[in-house]
């Protein structure tokens, strides 16, 4: 999996990292038990510090995506990510209520942002619609 990280941006490279390993882990790129470069490793190679990577990754530990190891090391939840509960649903209405309001603001309709949304259903679920 390639990581491409935008410096530029004003999302932090922590959280780019983090979303680009979720992105990957969506896309079956990365699968379930699949290791993941150590916190040093990935700090090398992408060049960041290797205490951005280190938030990243227990980040995605926190939420269940990774595991890590001292054997072992970084790997992918072998058990797969754990599927949404009521906290993960509460999140995702307080992550989406601001975009839907900027989208109201502009002008983009219910209909567009939904489409918008279909669009990126089907590209992680392998250009197929409705996924689970």
């Amino acid at each position: 999996m390639l990581i491409n990280l935008d410096f530029e941006a004003n999302e932090p490279i922590y959280t780019q990292l983090k979303h680009q390993i979720i992105v990957g882990i969506a896309k079956k790129e990365l699968v379930p038990g699949e290791g993941l470069p150590s916190v040093r490793a990935m700090a090398a190679d992408i060049g960041i510090n290797l205490h951005t990577v280190n938030k990243a990754y227990q980040q995605l530990k926190r939420e269940g995506f990774i595991q890590i190891h001292r054997q072992k090391g970084v790997v992918v939840n072998p058990d797969g990510v754990p599927q949404a509960g009521e906290d993960h649903r509460t999140n995702l209405k307080k992550t989406l209520h601001p975009l839907i309001a900027e989208s109201v603001c502009r002008g983009i309709g219910e209909l567009e942002f939904i489409q918008f949304c279909q669009e990126l259903f089907k590209e992680f679920n392998g250009g197929k619609g409705e996924g689970k």
